[in-house]
């Protein structure tokens, strides 16, 4: 499905993004500044491209998607504090690094991926 929006420069929260077979990250959400809460949950989203780095949201939404890369440019969103990426496609070595160590996320929730959850606290930054 195919969704059109006017960019509304002071929605925090954009409903109906969730649950519709999305296969790539929608474009031009990094416009809306005061955007907090993205919710593109239960789609078919497979890549998280480096434009995430651009989004203003303090939480992102990506549970129950097929995710299996996440660029290392989500590091850098500057008031992204919660990444939800639970039942995905991920391997641990596709989680960046740079999450952990040089991000605000302080919540990552990766449950029901390709590894054990636990394996993810043996890597460096993880106890920031």
């Amino acid at each position: 499905s195919y969704i059109k929006w006017e960019p509304v420069e002071a929605a925090s929260f954009i409903s109906g993004l969730s649950g519709n077979h999305f296969k790539e990250f929608p474009n031009g959400l990094g416009t809306l500044r005061q955007l907090d809460v993205l919710d593109l949950s239960k789609n078919k989203i497979q890549v998280v491209p480096a434009e995430v780095a651009e989004l203003q949201a303090i939480e992102i939404n990506l549970n129950q998607n097929q995710i299996s890369t996440l660029s290392p440019e989500v590091s850098r969103a500057p008031r992204l504090k919660v990444l939800r990426l639970e039942e995905n496609c991920l391997e641990l070595s596709s989680i960046p690094i740079s999450i952990l160590t040089d991000s605000q996320v302080s919540l990552l929730s990766v449950e029901g991926n390709l590894f054990e959850v636990k394996m993810l606290r043996d890597l460096e930054g993880y106890d920031k």
